[in-house]
C-alpha cells in the first residue's frame, strides 16, 4: 500500500498534465464541433417539405446525407473508424488525415455528433407543437420561430443527454492512443512499461478519469438547475 501511495504520489502530477494538456482539449474541441454536426443534423432531418420542386430535391438530398451520416458513424465502432481515417485514408494518398489530431478530432466530432443528433432532434420535438403554432399567429417566421422558441427550449431539454454525450467523449478520448497520441491513457502506458507497475498505472489513470467526470457531472447539475429557472 506504502508502493502505491508513493507511485501515485511520483505520476499522478504528471497524469493531470497530461490529461490538462490533451485529453481535455481534444475532448472540447471534438464536442464543440460534434454540436454544430448534431444541430445541422437534426435541423436537416426535421426540415419540412419546400413548396418549389428544386427545394424538394435538394431537402432530399440533404436528408439522405444526413440519414447515411448517422447511420454510418452509429453502426461502426468508433476504433475502426479511427483506424480507416488514420492508417487507411493516408495510405490511400489523403495526406490530410496524417496527422493524429486531425484524425482523432475527425472521428470523435463526427461519431459523437451522430449520437448527439437523437438527442438534439427528439429535444426539438419535444416542443408542444402549439408553441409553435402561437408564435407564428403572432406572425413570426419560421427562423423566428425556431430561434425564439423552439432552439431555447430544445436546449434545456437536451443538456441531460448532452452533457451524457460529453463525458462519454471524455473517456472515448484514451482511444486517441491507438493513433499515437500521447494523451493522459497513452502516458500512463508508456510509464507501466516502463516501472512495470501496470496495475497501479491504469488504476491511477482510472482515478484522473473519474477526477474530470465528476467534475463534469458535477457542471452538468449546476447547469441544469440554472436552466430549470427558466422552465416555469
Amino acid at each position: 500500500m506504502t508502493d502505491f501511495f508513493h507511485l501515485a504520489a511520483q505520476y499522478l502530477p504528471q497524469l493531470f498534465q497530461a490529461a490538462l494538456t490533451y485529453t481535455l482539449p481534444l475532448t472540447l474541441i471534438s464536442f464543440s464541433l460534434a454540436l454544430v454536426f448534431a444541430v445541422l443534423t437534426a435541423m436537416i432531418r426535421l426540415a419540412k417539405r419546400p413548396d418549389t420542386r428544386i427545394g424538394r430535391i435538394i431537402l432530399g438530398g440533404l436528408k439522405g446525407i444526413a440519414f447515411f451520416y448517422v447511420w454510418l458513424f452509429r453502426a461502426t465502432p468508433m476504433i475502426v473508424q479511427l483506424f480507416i481515417v488514420f492508417y487507411g485514408l493516408p495510405n490511400a494518398h489523403i495526406n490530410f488525415f496524417a496527422n493524429a489530431w486531425v484524425s482523432a478530432i475527425t472521428v470523435f466530432s463526427l461519431n459523437t455528433g451522430a449520437y448527439a443528433s437523437e438527442s438534439v432532434r427528439a429535444a426539438i420535438l419535444s416542443v408542444p407543437h402549439v408553441q409553435v403554432e402561437a408564435a407564428e399567429s403572432l406572425g413570426m417566421r419560421p427562423r423566428q420561430v425556431y430561434a425564439n422558441v423552439i432552439l431555447p427550449q430544445a436546449a434545456r431539454i437536451s443538456i441531460p443527454p448532452l452533457s451524457n454525450a460529453l463525458i462519454g467523449l471524455l473517456k472515448d478520448t484514451a482511444l486517441a492512443s491507438v493513433i499515437t497520441i500521447v494523451e493522459m491513457f497513452y502516458l500512463s502506458q508508456q510509464i507501466a512499461a516502463e516501472n512495470y507497475k501496470i496495475l497501479t498505472m491504469y488504476l491511477l489513470a482510472a482515478f484522473v478519469y473519474a477526477v474530470l467526470t465528476t467534475a463534469l457531472s458535477l457542471a452538468q447539475h449546476q447547469l441544469e438547475r440554472y436552466t430549470s429557472r427558466f422552465a416555469q
